[in-house]
């Protein structure tokens, strides 16, 4: 007899073999928020340079200011030079003493170191108004650079008239035909013909309102 019934099979194993390595995750770095710290430093910093080429391009000017003032000083010094001569050569060695014992406004001449007034006053030249008075100070014109000069003289005395050693500060031992002798402690010396000095004020006016006095005194 035939068995019809087949043997059972023998059951298969599976086994499942997992073909995936095993993978190792990484943290992802998410992004933060800017905030606009660095945005703000450099803001700050660019203010900062930008007040310190200011103030730099400042001083540059202020020092190349100050040179050219200094500049226009110094011509207006060597035009008052020109001024004084000019006082010299025009009108002091020109004229004789006895013109010199009185005023001459219109030359620039007064006779005394005073300004006429009720008390008369004391010559200052940078509050004397007769600057702007051509009939009182004489010009000793204008030079290349612009300077316009004027300029006044004053005898160094107190009073007009003939000279007098009371009145008039004079060179001392510059007699003429006669002898001045030394007096005793107590005495006045012996008058004689002495000549007084002279001052000199020169006015400039320069280029940028400059405005420059020179003195000189003189014999």
């Amino acid at each position: 007899m035939t068995n019809l019934n087949p043997m059972p099979m023998p059951a298969v194993m599976k086994t499942r073999i997992s073909l995936d390595a095993p993978r190792t995750r990484r943290p992802v770095a998410v992004p933060r928020t800017q905030r606009g710290l660095v945005v703000f430093v450099s803001l700050i910093v660019l203010v900062a340079m930008t007040l310190a080429g200011l103030a730099v391009m400042r001083s540059s000017g202020s020092a190349i200011l100050s040179a050219g003032n200094l500049a226009f000083k110094q011509s207006t010094v060597v035009s008052g030079d020109a001024g004084i001569e000019q006082a010299l050569s025009n009108y002091l060695r020109v004229v004789g003493p006895v013109t010199l014992e009185n005023d001459a406004p219109a030359s620039g001449y007064y006779a005394t170191w005073l300004v006429a007034g009720s008390p008369p006053t004391e010559f200052d030249p940078i509050t004397w108004t007769g600057w702007n008075d051509p009939s009182k100070r004489a010009a000793a014109g204008s030079d290349a650079a612009g300077n316009a000069v004027t300029y006044v003289i004053h005898r160094m005395c107190t009073a007009t008239g003939p000279v007098d050693q009371d009145k008039c500060v004079v060179l001392a031992g510059d007699l003429k035909g006669g002898t001045k002798g030394g007096a005793a402690y107590g005495e006045k010396a012996i008058k004689g013909q002495s000549r007084p000095w002279y001052r000199i004020t020169a006015r400039i006016a320069g280029p940028k309102n400059t405005v420059s006095y020179v003195q000189s005194m003189v014999y």
